[in-house]
Formats: C-alpha cells, structure tokens, sequence
C-alpha cells in the first residue's frame, strides 16, 4: 500500500492551550497533538465474529510489524493485527524475543537454579479400564496425590498413585509465553472495511464550539474528549 497506514496517522487531532514558556502572554497559542484519548477498535459484529479471522500462531521472534508485512504486505497495519486480539500492551501481551524472555527470567528468578525450580505438581489423566475420565490432567494437587475410584469395568476398587509432573519455574513461563503466541489474524479482504470504519470514527461532529474540522478540535482542557 502505498499511503502510509500507521495507527497514529489514524488518530483525528486536537488544539490545547500551549504549555511551552516560549508561548506564554501569546493570544491564541495553541498546540496540535494527537488525540490519544480515541482508541481505535474493531466493530462488535466484527470482532465476535470468527469468520472474519484465520488462527495464527506466532514464530520465533516474529514482531507485529514484521507479521503485517508478512501477512498483509505492508508493515504499518500492525495495529491491525493488535486491535484483531485487544492487545494493548504489546511489552505483556505479545511473545518475548527468546533474549527477553531469558532476560525476564534471570530479573523475576535471580538464579537458574530458581528458574529451573518446582514451582507445583499438576495431574496427569486417569482413565478406567473401559476409558472412562475419571479424573482429569492438568489440575493443580499435592506432589503424591492419588485417586481412588470403582472401575466398572473390573469390578472393583482401584487406587492409582504417581499421577502427577512436576512444573518448573520455567515449563510455567515458557507455557505462558506459548498461549501469546496464538492470535487470530484479519482476513486481508477484510481489511479496507476497518480503514473505512477507522476513518468515520475518528471524524468529530459538528455542534460543539472546539468543533474546527472533521479531523481537528480545539480545546482549553488538554483531556478533553468528544464522543
């Protein structure tokens, strides 16, 4: 794409009062900013709709920007991508590079030691001998739990015990990093119906006194915000 779509040329403007000292005992000094106080989304009937989207999972150290111009051609729809999964921090919500990641580990655990610490014991699948559930995996227990059930199939009693893993400090983070990674990704055709609705949001209406233009307000209050 040849125009550059980057989410904060997508931003509508507004006018403050100048702080900067140089401006003081001017009349009408005013500074433009970007109007952060607009967040943009995707429509309702879009983002609850799953056949707008295709599952994606992240690769290696793959940035937002670089999974646009991947995906979309064009590196500047990342917030495309972000607003697709309501990610609003992308430091906590999107993958580690595998340097942060290990960075984040020696700052949280202070020793490999630490990291490669138990941090808790989880269940491991019991079925009967017909292949009945009888207690499911992935439960958080005591180290030697164990369970005991009446298999229909034998007729009798059982107790089965070693039925737990231990998880590490960094099997549980690792775990944590790995769910980030599987987003849903706008179908491309798609994609010119949220610029279109981007556009008409981020338009101001007429009626207000700090009205100046679709895209520009004025106002005295630098938190001020239309809807």
């Amino acid at each position: 794409m040849a125009e550059s779509l980057k989410y904060f040329r997508q931003l509508s403007n507004f006018e403050y009062v100048s702080q900067d000292p140089d401006d003081q005992g001017i009349f009408d000094s005013y500074t433009p900013v970007k109007n952060l106080f607009r967040r943009v989304k995707l429509r309702e009937d879009i983002f609850t709709n799953l056949t707008y989207f295709t599952n994606y999972k992240v690769i290696g150290d793959d940035r937002p920007d670089q999974l646009a111009y991947k995906l979309y051609d064009d590196e500047s729809l990342d917030w495309i991508i972000l607003i697709s999964n309501n990610i609003l921090n992308v430091r906590d919500e999107w993958p580690l590079t595998q340097a942060a990641f290990d960075t984040f580990l020696l700052e949280k655990y202070d020793t490999y030691d630490n990291i490669h610490a138990v941090k808790y014991y989880r269940s491991i699948e019991v079925s009967d001998s017909l292949g009945n559930l009888v207690f499911p995996g992935g439960i958080t227990v005591d180290q030697n739990y164990s369970v005991t059930y009446q298999d229909l199939g034998k007729g009798t009693e059982q107790t089965v015990t070693n039925i737990t893993e231990a998880v590490t400090n960094y099997q549980y983070e690792q775990e944590r990093e790995d769910k980030k990674r599987n987003i849903y990704i706008l179908k491309p055709s798609y994609i010119p119906i949220i610029l279109d609705d981007v556009k008409s949001l981020m338009q101001y209406k007429k009626g207000s006194s700090q009205f100046l233009t679709r895209t520009l307000l004025r106002a005295d209050d630098p938190n001020y915000y239309v809807d």
